[in-house]
């Protein structure tokens, strides 16, 4: 079932007027968009429209069948496995005293996930609205006339399109509501869950992670062979990656990870093979990106992208880029495909579950240095000396909100690019998404994975190598 297909649609049509909006400031000579400094998640309780700063909001999502934890406050709902993290869910109605009717059992709720200091929170409301841009010179301070809720819990109050927020501070609400120590008892708690989850997924043996996640050493019997040894601490480190830092040890990066782990053995000692903590994660992990993650695309990495992209004659070239991020990926590629299809219309869904990087996505600004590189036949400047893609480019991605693990409405593709984000997603989410792949991308489209990610061992998928870039093929 699709539950974020509503919510997706909302924020898909609000990241398109802004782009719009952006286009026609251009066009007029007037940096309108500029002055809005501030942006808003806005949302209904009770009949009444209400925000947040989206700086607070790291998703949005739909779940239900929480677990209920016992002897807990009335507005915690209980806890929920949101792709490996335990999180605590909240009813923000009941938190205010609203009244709220009877619950239905495993209805799905629609939640805002929110991180508070370095707590991560579901909070349960009525409806999710929009996105809304302001200035925030235009945040008035509340009254004590905007009754339901205290007013030390209200940031402010403003006024957008004739319809009046009051923007909660959700940092002074939970600090209120939830002490110390209590909250650091339901982190043990959800912790020991999260534990209970690993070992049943693992086949390796250790002990649960508390709040600094560590890998048992615990000491191997003298009758076992250096090999076996070897191969337990190999279960004991794909079952860290996974715990630590979500990242799944399948078919898609085993190759990489088995090669990884005789470099690490040989780097780290006998004694030092498994993770202490989440930093060794990390240092594992390092060599596994790709090039150029996150960031711009020298010419050296576009050329080779370019080489690799096959020919096609279609009027349309329709691409999939889930895991966007911030659309240094998505507009590096865009320019790329206008130069590889010149006489092709460019369509590329962008998506990612980090709302605000896909909210800010339509309006990202490029570096003088950048706009100067390779991208310069693509680049334009704005009336305020700021580098900015031209409309081609710009209009021919479209960033939305979407979590690829759900149900992917998508046209058919010629282009599947997602660097490094299928290893992070568990085995079966894994399956699901190559069997999207494998039933959405035409018969001469590609995939284009991680440098260290492969479809080999899929065996409806062939490799082709272009200098240093591999793409995926279907057989």
């Amino acid at each position: 079932m699709d539950t974020t297909k509503s919510i997706n649609d909302v924020l898909a049509s609000q990241n398109a007027a802004l782009q719009a909006q952006t286009a026609a400031s251009e066009e007029n000579g007037k940096e309108k968009i500029a002055v809005f400094d501030y942006r808003m998640v806005t949302f209904s309780l009770a009949g009444k429209d209400y925000a947040l700063d989206i700086m607070k909001v790291k998703e949005i999502f739909k779940a239900g069948a929480f677990t209920y934890v016992p002897n807990t406050l009335p507005f915690v709902l209980g806890v929920y496995n949101l792709r490996g993290e335990i999180i605590p869910i909240i009813d923000l109605r009941i938190f205010f005293n609203i009244d709220v009717g009877e619950r239905q059992a495993n209805k799905l709720e629609k939640m805002l996930i929110v991180s508070v200091g370095e707590q991560v929170f579901g909070v349960v409301v009525d409806d999710i609205d929009k996105i809304v841009p302001i200035q925030k010179s235009s945040i008035q301070p509340p009254h004590p006339l905007f009754g339901d809720i205290n007013i030390k819990f209200i940031q402010g109050v403003v006024e957008s399109n004739n319809r009046l927020y009051i923007l909660l501070d959700i940092d002074r609400i939970f600090s209120a509501k939830i002490d110390p120590k209590e909250r650091e008892n339901s982190q043990k708690e959800m912790m020991s869950r999260a534990a209970i989850k690993v070992q049943t997924r693992s086949d390796a043996s250790f002990s649960a992670p508390t709040s600094a996640p560590a890998v048992s050493q615990q000491a191997q019997p003298k009758e076992e062979s250096k090999d076996d040894a070897l191969d337990e601490n190999f279960g004991f480190v794909t079952s860290a990656l996974a715990t630590l830092r979500k990242f799944e040890v399948t078919d898609i990066n085993e190759k990489w990870v088995k090669a990884r782990y005789k470099d690490w053995s040989n780097e780290r000692g006998k004694n030092k093979i498994q993770f202490q903590n989440a930093t060794d994660a990390d240092e594992f992990l390092k060599p596994f990106y790709s090039q150029h993650t996150a960031s711009w695309w020298k010419k050296d990495y576009a050329d080779a992208i370019y080489k690799a992209l096959p020919d096609n004659s279609a009027k349309q070239i329709v691409v999939w880029n889930p895991g966007c991020g911030k659309g240094y990926e998505s507009y590096s590629l865009a320019c790329l495909l206008r130069k590889r299809y010149p006489e092709a219309k460019i369509r590329i869904y962008a998506h990612d579950i980090d709302l605000l990087s896909v909210s800010n996505a339509p309006l990202l600004s490029v570096p003088a240095d950048v706009a100067n590189d390779w991208y310069a036949p693509y680049i334009t400047k704005k009336a305020n000396g700021e580098y900015t893609f031209i409309p081609d480019v710009r209009n021919s991605v479209m960033f939305e909100y979407h979590d690829c693990m759900n149900t992917n409405a998508l046209p058919n593709l010629d282009i599947v690019f997602t660097r490094d984000l299928v290893s992070f997603m568990p085995k079966q989410a894994q399956e699901t998404l190559i069997a999207d792949f494998t039933e959405k991308v035409k018969g001469n489209g590609i995939v284009v994975l991680g440098q260290n990610e492969t479809l080999e061992n899929n065996g409806k998928w062939t490799a082709k190598s272009v200098g240093s870039v591999t793409v995926f093929g279907k057989k």
